[in-house]
């Protein structure tokens, strides 16, 4: 059964980032939520994010408040930033919205894209693939044992520590790792039975398919099961409307610079013919998950990126109804 969700990253525009439309944009998170679960998404994922124009770098917090106000749908993140964090604090606070959401929890784990970001932690580049393997290892033993003893290099020691709350439930809640590129953290997501979350937005499949691929062979070679079964997911952004002339317009009205991208496309339509963004109709988002699908030889998780740069809530919200109506109902015929 493929699970279908909604993610954001809590985009807001530069210009407008006064205290007012902050806090509107925090509070609309909520909203989206609600709003996706009465269309039939499956999930709800934020990403952390610690410098304008995003206003969301603690997921834990919102999901919490989204917690209140839903009931059947997941809650996750689409990235928690494992280097930046303590693994002691992640576990507090996802402990507490597993049980403020009776178990509607999983989380996504992953450095993060701005690398620039690791100087106000004191952090070198070059350590964070040592620095998230120690912390993920840490994070699962805090879940799980009481009366933890542990040491490590990036954290100070735990003498007789017990996780406060306590889990709702002893078993880890589902782990997913995201975008990962290097050969290391694959082979620890493999080797943990994570799931890999390939969000690489702004690259072709044929880009990312081979990191896919790659971790179905470790997962199988640690053996958990077949390649073809291992836990994998992809993120898209889209642009919805019933014809795409409209989508492509209204997109190209938001201004976004496509040679921003870390890779570089020479028009919207070449981007949205090569990567995982789709702007047009809801068949041409069929296709490009089909698209996808194939590359990475099924996959069982699928989130979309609905209010990136130039939207705001209303179109938000138009853009859950289009694919809560268009989109879902037939990416369930096609992948159940």
């Amino acid at each position: 059964m493929l699970e279908i969700g909604i993610f954001s990253l809590g985009y807001a525009e530069a210009e407008d980032l006064d205290r007012h439309v902050v806090n509107d944009r925090v509070k609309g998170l909520v909203t989206l939520a609600r709003r996706a679960e009465q269309a039939g998404f499956d999930t709800f994922a934020l990403g952390e994010y610690h410098h304008p124009p995003f206003v969301l770098s603690s997921p834990a917090v919102v999901l919490g408040a989204i917690a209140a106000v839903t009931t059947t749908l997941r809650l996750t993140t689409s990235v928690s930033l494992i280097t930046v964090n303590d693994p002691v604090k992640l576990a507090e606070d996802f402990s507490t919205v597993q049980h403020l959401s009776d178990g509607r929890l999983s989380i996504m784990f992953g450095r993060g894209i701005s690398t620039d970001i690791y100087r106000w932690w004191g952090l070198a580049g070059e350590d964070t693939v040592a620095i998230a393997a120690e912390k993920n290892e840490l994070f699962r033993r805090l879940w799980t044992e009481r009366k933890l003893h542990w040491s490590g290099k990036y954290r100070a020691p735990l003498e007789d520590f017990t996780l406060t709350p306590q889990p709702l439930t002893a078993e880890l809640p589902e782990i997913w790792q995201t975008s990962i590129r290097t050969k290391e953290l694959v082979e620890q997501t493999a080797r943990d039975a994570d799931g890999f979350f390939a969000n690489y937005v702004h690259f072709s499949a044929a880009q990312a398919a081979p990191h896919v691929h790659y971790f179905r062979e470790r997962f199988e070679a640690h053996g958990h099961g077949a390649a073809g079964d291992a836990p994998v997911g992809s993120g898209a952004a889209v642009y919805v409307r019933r014809n795409s002339q409209d989508a492509l317009r209204e997109y190209r009205d938001r201004g976004i610079d496509l040679s921003t991208w870390p890779t570089k496309y020479d028009s919207l339509e070449h981007a949205v013919r090569e990567s995982a963004l789709t702007v047009g109709s809801p068949a041409q988002v069929l296709d490009k998950i089909a698209t996808f699908q194939e590359a990475y030889g099924g996959y069982r998780r699928q989130l979309f990126s609905i209010d990136g740069r130039g939207g705001d809530i209303d179109r938000s919200i138009e853009q859950i109804e289009l694919i809560g109506e268009h989109v879902v109902p037939e990416l369930r015929k096609a992948y159940s």
